[in-house]
């Protein structure tokens, strides 16, 4: 039987005029909920409008239940190389067909595998199912590489989970790289190998 989404929640943070300042979880070591996440994306003044529908694990749920939101929309890759010793978060357009070992060669991982749950918990703060750009505030030590889908940038808006899969946020495309920025990162853009 096909689940019938409920209309989604419109969820429209404050803005603010504060200088931004890099977001640390109260708790050590834990990650983020997306209350701190939204409170950074106001102290960055990164514009985000964020609905609730069911959680989704994969790219066909998220079309499926997320309803019609305008944009581009992500699926995101938490990748490690052959050693464990280094790892990448490559961020594509949900549609975009990737051929992994071209794209390990592109980004310079060999022959990648996908990390782990508990990799993926300890570095970005969140499950399988919600993976996101901007789990990359949670990692505080810069271990993940964060490649960005030069073909997502296109679009005028951009949807990611905020931290969780039950929730869609929307900003502008060019805030994903901001963001990742504000988190101590430098991210690589790149049309990326299909």
């Amino acid at each position: 039987a096909l689940l019938s989404p409920r209309p989604p929640r419109l969820m429209v943070p404050a803005m603010s005029d504060q200088d931004p300042a890099p977001l640390r979880p109260a708790a050590a070591g834990a990650p983020a909920t997306p209350e701190e996440l939204f409170a950074f994306l106001d102290r960055l003044g990164i514009a985000h409008r964020t609905v609730e529908h069911p959680p989704v694990f994969t790219v066909e749920e998220a079309k499926a239940l997320r309803g019609t939101l305008p944009g581009g929309h992500v699926k995101n890759l938490f990748l490690r190389n052959k050693k464990g010793d280094a790892l990448w978060l490559v961020v594509a357009e949900e549609d975009r067909a990737l051929d992994l070992k071209a794209l390990g060669a592109a980004i310079g991982c060999g022959r990648p595998s996908f990390g782990s749950p508990e990799r993926l918990m300890t570095h970005l703060g969140v499950v399988p199912g919600a993976v996101t750009p901007l789990g990359l505030m949670n990692d505080r030590a810069q271990a993940v590489r964060p490649v960005i889908d030069a073909g997502l940038l296109r679009h005028a808006l951009v949807n990611v989970h905020p931290l969780r899969n039950d929730r869609t946020t929307t900003i502008a495309s060019a805030e994903p790289i901001r963001f990742i920025e504000a988190c101590g990162h430098r991210p690589v853009v790149m049309e990326l190998p299909g």
